[in-house]
């Protein structure tokens, strides 16, 4: 399981973030101010840290090349500081990513997705690169898919899309998030793309086994059925 460290001195919008993380499969560890978060970072390790700039204690300019001089975590910045110059600043100093408040939670939860995919390079959280669930079994190392010893014959693209709901199975992906994982191209709102794909990923199960793997969220996207 991903962990990330979330740094932000508001108790609501620190339990808001928290929340939304955890339901979607993350573990989280929760700072509230600067000083806090450097005492957590020296001890722990995570895949990504969400910092905001005004904290207590330390502040994020002085927060920021101290934890990058321990390791060099990923971090999105989430500030209610919109200034231009802030954010090039951050950017240019090696932030990941820098979200402005307020925000919507699908925009957070699909920028951390992208983040944690590009800190792992795909890597599995299986050892051998191998992930199950129910009848499945992904190889990562040989893109191969096998259904109760039968081996299901996939597209590159649809094998990733798999192997990302996999990666995550109480996570609702949306359809940016798929297309980001499996084209690596800007999204641009085309959904039959995807829809296709989805569709013959069900299809080719199908041939092997009854069971559902693949739920619709509408209005969202997809994720893996219970």
């Amino acid at each position: 399981m991903k962990k990330i460290l979330i740094i932000e001195d508001n108790t609501e919008i620190n339990h808001l973030i928290a929340d939304a993380l955890k339901k979607a499969g993350y573990e989280c560890t929760q700072a509230f101010s600067g000083t806090e978060a450097l005492l957590y970072y020296e001890k722990e390790s995570y895949d990504l840290v969400l910092m905001d700039m005004m904290l207590p204690g330390l502040c994020g300019d002085e927060l920021f090349p101290k934890m990058k001089a321990i390791k060099d975590t990923p971090v999105i910045v989430v500030s209610a500081k919109d200034e231009m110059d802030t954010k090039v600043q951050m950017l240019t100093s090696g932030a990941e990513d820098y979200i402005t408040k307020p925000f919507e939670i699908p925009e957070l939860l699909a920028r951390v997705a992208v983040q944690i995919r590009r800190s792992s390079n795909g890597a599995s959280d299986a050892s051998g690169g191998q992930m199950k669930y129910k009848e499945l079994t992904l190889d990562e190392s040989s893109f191969t898919v096998m259904v109760n010893d039968n081996e299901v014959q996939l597209t590159k693209r649809e094998f990733q899309i798999l192997a990302l709901l996999v990666s995550h199975p109480k996570r609702v992906f949306t359809k940016q998030d798929i297309y980001d994982c499996a084209w690596n191209e800007i999204y641009i709102g085309e959904d039959k793309t995807i829809n296709v794909h989805i569709s013959n990923i069900r299809k080719k199960l199908k041939e092997f086994t009854d069971t559902e793997f693949i739920e619709t969220v509408w209005g969202i996207g997809y994720k893996l059925a219970k």
